[in-house]
């Protein structure tokens, strides 16, 4: 009776550890399920991403240019995802493989056990319903407790049984247990296949998250640079260098960088052909022309031209006033109208003959140069020495001729007006000219990049503006002055150098000079000075020369051993002009700490 128990304890003892084995097993499937769950998961990520993402939104008004861009992307996104594919499903097909074998030993130990067990059942049922039969009842064999009489016939096949039953349990233990060192080992090994698997679906992942977080933040800011430049805003400068950013961290990523190379490409070309490509005007783009020199012709056509007018006219007395049109809205005029003419529209990123002329026109409807004469009839005091010492006064009744020259010029706005521009077109040229696009315009018209240039593409703003008047009266005159010094503090002002404390404000030229050397700012005139300094001149006129400032400027550049400027009247009008380095007639620089 006691073996009887005995062998239901080994059994038990037998399917538990068959059962430890297959937890083990289900275990080992669980993390297998897992890392494939995982790796599917980044796969999925990889595959959601930047090829469908920039396909919808770039497909909504920029089709045509980016159309090859979205299949190159999608092109060489399918390639990776299906490379992660391939390495997936070798994981998955070696985790099978492996489970399959760590899975082998057990099952054959479960049926070789199974088999025994119930050819062992088999012996022990035919007896016991014997006993049932003849004696009326056989207690169950799990309480154990319990007598039982049988029948001494009985009792010898029992004990049989038992016999049997025991070596049989023995024999599938002894399986059960060598099954389990095998299962233990085929887990253990694939346990570190699963998890080398799983870190390298991990990195998979992570790269794949990289390069798509990567493409996205690439798509995104083509999406917008694509759709701002077809609307031609002033935005498409910055997405540009955004994509340029995106595209380094893409490439840096292991991104496509091939698709991302197209979509800067056509993002440039988008840009280019906007009204914004006047901002890449500043090139010689093989015509012979750049805008910086074709502002300059027509500058000097402009000067000449009240020169001529003041060499033609008979005078006695100049008096000149007005300003003309700053630059950059003649250009942000041009620009918008070039680009949106509907029977002619031209990009304006080049410049040949044709668009200077067109530029040239738009400059002279934006400003205009006239003039007139009058005659009057005026009391003169004369005065006189009687030559004994006496100042004598003498009053002469004189006829003088007055030449007014008055130069004026429309505004941007204006121009819009005349030229009918829509509300789209209005909005291109107001963000042309907003004010973060100021350092663009000073490349693109006088090749100025740095902060310390600042005052000089200000100065140079102003050149063609004659009798000085904003100058003056914004110092605080009520009449006309001489004004060379308001017109630096004026520039200085406009770039916040007198708030800082880097350019004082003064009218006097002897003035400005003292307040640099207090400061130690001071370099000689026979120094070569630097674009931004101030310039002040010692006259040798027919008072010759006293060691004190006559005249002020801002220095523009200094090339080929001269130096160039932009004074303010300057023969009554901002004009540039050039010395050679050390000319005597330079007093020295005051060197402003930008």
């Amino acid at each position: 009776m006691g073996k009887g128990i005995k062998t239901r304890v080994s059994e038990k003892k037998g399917i538990k550890a068959i059962d430890k084995a297959a937890v083990a097993s289900e275990r080992m499937k669980e993390a297998y399920i897992r890392t494939k769950d995982k790796a599917d998961h980044s796969l999925y990520a990889a595959e959601s991403s930047p090829g469908e993402y920039a396909s919808d939104r770039l497909s909504s008004g920029v089709d045509n240019v980016t159309h090859e861009a979205i299949h190159q992307f999608d092109k060489q996104g399918r390639k990776g995802i299906k490379t992660t594919k391939e390495n997936i499903s070798k994981v998955k097909e070696n985790i099978q493989k492996r489970k399959a074998a760590a899975e082998q030993p057990k099952k054959q130990a479960e049926k070789q056990a199974a088999r025994k067990t119930r050819q062992a059942a088999d012996r022990i049922s035919e007896p016991v319903k014997t006993l049932r039969q003849e004696r009326g009842a056989v207690k169950t064999l799990d309480r154990g407790k319990k007598s039982i009489k049988t029948v001494d016939r009985g009792r010898k096949t029992i004990k049989q049984a038992d016999s049997t039953a025991k070596g049989t349990v023995k024999t599938a233990s002894k399986s059960i247990k060598t099954a389990e060192k095998t299962a233990k080992a085929s887990i253990k090994t694939t346990q570190q296949a699963a998890k080398a698997a799983q870190r390298t679906a991990q990195a998979t992942a992570r790269a794949a998250r990289a390069a798509a977080h990567a493409a996205r933040a690439a798509a995104r800011a083509a999406v917008v640079a694509a759709k701002v430049a077809a609307k031609a805003t002033i935005a498409a400068v910055k997405a540009i260098i955004a994509a340029t950013k995106a595209l380094i961290a893409a490439i840096a990523a292991g991104g496509w960088i091939a698709v991302l190379v197209i979509v800067i490409i056509c993002l440039i070309g988008l840009l280019i052909g906007s009204c914004f490509g006047i901002f890449f005007s500043g090139e010689d783009s093989g015509s012979g022309y750049t805008m910086q020199n074709v502002v300059q012709e027509i500058n000097d056509d402009y000067q000449q031209q009240i020169d001529t007018t003041k060499a033609n006219l008979s005078h006695d007395v100049l008096e000149m006033s007005g300003s003309r049109a700053v630059w950059p809205e003649v250009l942000a005029v041009y620009a918008v109208k070039t680009t949106t003419d509907p029977d002619n529209p031209q990009e304006v990123a080049t410049i040949d003959d044709s668009k200077k002329a067109i530029l040239t026109d738009i400059f002279w409807e934006m400003n205009q140069i006239s003039s007139r004469t009058e005659t009057k009839t005026e009391t003169v005091i004369t005065e006189t020495d009687d030559g004994n010492g006496n100042i004598v006064e003498t009053e002469t009744t004189v006829t003088q001729t007055y030449l007014y020259i008055t130069v004026s010029h429309k505004t941007a706005e204006e121009m819009a007006a005349q030229y009918g521009f829509d509300e789209e077109q209005k909005e291109q040229l107001a963000e042309l000219l907003a004010e973060e696009n100021r350092s663009l315009w000073s490349a693109v018209l006088y090749g100025i990049y740095t902060e310390d240039g600042a005052i000089v593409s200000v100065a140079l703003s102003q050149v063609g503006n004659v009798g000085g008047e904003p100058y003056w009266s914004w110092y605080g005159f009520s009449s006309r002055v001489e004004w060379c010094a308001c017109f630096v503090s004026w520039c200085a002002n406009e770039c916040g150098y007198i708030e800082t404390g880097v350019i004082p404000k003064y009218a006097g030229c002897v003035n400005g000079v003292q307040w640099f050397k207090d400061r130690g700012q001071w370099m000689d005139g026979s120094a070569e000075p630097a674009p931004g300094m101030i310039i002040f001149f010692d006259w040798d006129d027919e008072n010759g020369q006293d060691g004190l400032s006559d005249h002020t400027g801002i220095v523009e550049k200094v090339e080929n051993g001269r130096v160039y400027t932009i004074e303010g009247n300057s023969g009554d009008s901002v004009r540039q002009n050039s010395y050679p380095v050390g000319h005597y007639e330079v007093l020295g620089y005051g060197c402003p700490d930008f």
